[in-house]
């Protein structure tokens, strides 16, 4: 009976992932705009201290109460961090929101810094102390291991980024909508060539909308058939020719190719 009861807290723990208290506004089909306050409840902001201030420098997703998926190309090992969790926008003290330190960072054993297409580009973050959820922090459901998306399938990505190639960042949480973009087509010399791998994701390449200085380490919010909400791709990089740049569509880590990774490290951790 007592194990009947866990398994089903466990089950019931597991399907309040991705699921926003605020659902947000996905009516706009075209173009970026701001999102509907604390829609994607599992984005966070990773604030690295200098001079005794604290400053935006990547996003991530709340993947458990105590650790934070994002890139590996946000660490920087002589850094002290927080995660400031609950925010809409970056620089008011919101009702509801919170900063924690963060106790430790691993980032993928594969992972090198001067070779970014190589891929695994992904490190997790542990919470300093873990955080209760509320309507405004939540939990990101991750994707199936190995699940592939197919070829125009819609995702949004979320950030407090640059709005455009010559910036200004932005100061309430945006969000855009990207179509995914398969690996035959973005691999193709017209697109990114082979710079691109198949554990990652392309998504956008319209010239329109992608993901900006300032919204590395974010989520790929992709809709699954049940209405949940599971990040399929960490922002990795674009073309050094600036933000929306067509043909050139911003890239993920793709998280399905990670999920034994994930789960060793917050076992082992």
């Amino acid at each position: 009976m007592i194990r009947t009861l866990l398994l089903s807290a466990l089950v019931a723990g597991a399907l309040t992932c991705g699921v926003p208290t605020y659902p947000p506004d996905v009516t706009r089909v075209v173009g970026g705009k701001a999102a509907r306050p604390n829609s994607w409840p599992w984005q966070v902001s990773l604030l690295y201290a200098s001079n005794g201030n604290w400053y935006h420098t990547c996003g991530g997703s709340l993947i458990n109460n105590s650790w934070v998926l994002m890139a590996a190309h946000c660490i920087n090992s002589s850094w002290t961090y927080a995660v400031a969790l609950g925010r809409h926008n970056l620089y008011i003290a919101e009702s509801g929101s919170l900063a924690v330190s963060v106790s430790k960072t691993v980032v993928h054993e594969n992972w090198n810094s001067s070779d970014v297409s190589n891929g695994y580009d992904i490190a997790l973050v542990k919470l300093a102390n873990p955080v209760s959820l509320t309507d405004k922090i939540q939990l990101a459901c991750l994707p199936p291991a190995g699940a592939i998306l197919p070829n125009n399938y819609p995702c949004y990505v979320t950030g407090w980024g640059y709005l455009q190639t010559s910036g200004p960042p932005s100061e309430d949480l945006q969000q855009g909508r990207l179509l995914v973009v398969d690996y035959d087509t973005c691999s193709s010399p017209d697109w990114w060539g082979s710079t691109v791998k198949t554990n990652m994701i392309c998504a956008g390449g319209d010239g329109e909308i992608s993901s900006c200085f300032g919204d590395s380490g974010g989520p790929l919010n992709c809709q699954a058939p049940d209405g949940r909400w599971e990040v399929h791709g960490i922002v990795s990089f674009g073309s050094s020719l600036g933000c929306n740049y067509y043909h050139k569509p911003s890239v993920f880590t793709r998280v399905s190719n990670y999920i034994d990774w994930i789960n060793w490290v917050i076992a082992n951790n």
